[in-house]
């Protein structure tokens, strides 16, 4: 898979250990910045991991911010863009297996390298479980997830 990855200041400290990891899982890292320490704003990052994995340039995506919460909010935003922010690997791999996560948003100033490795290789081993027999009950919530996105509300 390439991966869009994207980084504010605040996350830049953990550039190297995310594409590092992502290379290391067999998979494609997009850098998408930053690219040094000048103070930048998450937003624009967001926008560009959330816009590769529109256009299809990538299949999913990594942001790194301070807490890893604005990015997470940013990503939000973009339609079709599903982040969520994991310091835990069972919240990385659940988040794709059961909710179709696209986006893994990590908090540069919460977690060190050696977490961040593991929530990446929970979050790029982890498989959507909702096409596959039995995950019909997964489907129907991640649907009502893109109804809400795309009408506002469930009973509409």
């Amino acid at each position: 898979m390439k991966i869009a990855v994207g980084f504010d200041h605040a996350g830049l400290p953990l550039k190297q250990v995310v594409l590092e990891a992502v290379r290391a899982a067999g998979h494609e890292p997009i850098d998408m910045g930053t690219h040094s320490a000048e103070s930048v704003d998450y937003p624009d990052f967001a926008e560009k991991v959330g816009r590769a994995i529109q256009n299809g340039e990538a299949e999913r995506g990594i942001l790194c911010c301070g807490s890893g919460i604005g990015a997470c909010i940013a990503a939000n935003k973009m339609k079709g863009i599903y982040a969520s922010i994991c310091h835990d690997t069972y919240s990385a791999a659940q988040g794709v297996m059961h909710d179709d996560m696209n986006v893994l948003c990590l908090g540069g100033r919460v977690i060190g390298p050696e977490l961040a490795r593991v929530l990446i290789l929970a979050f790029l081993n982890a498989e959507y479980q909702g096409n596959k027999a039995g995950g019909e009950r997964l489907a129907r919530r991640v649907g009502k997830i893109h109804k809400l996105e795309d009408v506002g509300r469930l009973d509409g």
